[in-house]
């Protein structure tokens, strides 16, 4: 399966085998890296151990390309990227920026898929901003 992340500033490749790779900043301005899972729903992460941040926290996300900020303009607790599909298909993909919370949302045009137990948290916002 051939699916890339991009960023939506650089169009940057941000994924690297089965993760997505991306610069981080916690509250108390810790700076590192971290991966995450490409599937979406999939949370897992991978990240320096020294590099800490707790649960609940809000993490600003960066590319580690051209260390734009990624968030969305939906709303201040979630990122953004391009993921580009097999078919060469492009959506916009919205996460939470929120260590822990798992809310993931697939955009297309006024189609959304979503994944993630706490997803339901942004669907007013999400659906708000979609031209239905």
């Amino acid at each position: 399966m051939n699916i890339n992340y991009q960023c939506p500033h650089c169009n940057g490749y941000l994924n690297v085998n089965d993760y997505i790779l991306f610069s981080v900043r916690t509250a108390d301005h810790k700076v590192g890296l971290i991966s995450l899972h490409n599937e979406l729903g999939n949370y897992a992460v991978q990240k320096h151990p020294e590099f800490e941040y707790k649960e609940g926290e809000q993490l600003d996300f960066y590319c580690p390309i051209c260390h734009s900020e990624l968030a969305s303009e939906v709303h201040k607790k979630l990122a953004k990227i391009i993921m580009i599909d097999e078919e060469n298909s492009e959506f916009e993909i919205l996460f939470s920026r929120v260590a822990g919370e798992k809310s993931t949302y697939k955009i297309v045009g006024e189609t959304m898929k979503i994944f993630g137990d706490d997803s339901a948290e942004y669907l007013d916002f999400l659906n708000l901003s979609m031209n239905f």
